[in-house]
């Protein structure tokens, strides 16, 4: 019996190490909340591919008076006039120390590509969004919210398909 409950205690405390070890990786689903108003604008999902980081937009918050399912009209390339909810947003961040880098972020709402990092913050609850041209001194930075996967089907949002 007590070999049984070593083991036990053992496995949960593996579980609760790779649980953290989770936090420590800005894959996942994060939320883009508006500066000005505190509002959130979108969720979007980063993933990882041969530990190469990328990122869609999965979920649109709209007002009742906008579009719900909005294009990316100022965008160009393939990207001109495709659904904002699906559209690649993040791509190309490498691991480089405690951060990713050497990306590329768009900004539907003007169209244009900017250089980019991140690096998660607040024990991994937060990722600063770095968007730059040329040099990462001459850019700006979004805090970003990790959400729960659930909260990527809520009602509450535009649901990609």
């Amino acid at each position: 019996m007590r070999r049984l409950l070593q083991a036990s205690l053992i496995t949960l405390a593996l579980a609760a190490t790779v649980a953290r070890a989770d936090d420590a990786s800005p894959v996942g689903v994060w939320k883009k909340i508006d500066e000005s108003n505190g509002k959130p604008i979108a969720l979007i999902r980063i993933t990882a591919y041969n530990g190469v980081l990328q990122g869609k937009i999965e979920k649109l918050f709209t007002e009742p008076d906008q579009d719900p399912t909005p294009k990316c009209e100022k965008c160009v390339g393939i990207a001109k006039g495709q659904p904002l909810v699906g559209l690649m947003v993040l791509w190309g961040l490498k691991p480089n120390g405690d951060e990713y880098a050497g990306g590329e972020i768009l900004i539907p709402s003007s169209g244009k590509v900017y250089r980019s990092k991140i690096h998660l913050v607040d024990g991994g609850k937060k990722l600063s969004v770095r968007r730059y041209v040329g040099v990462p001194l001459l850019g700006s930075s979004q805090v970003w919210e990790r959400e729960d996967d659930d909260a990527a089907s809520g009602p509450s949002a535009t649901k990609s398909k």
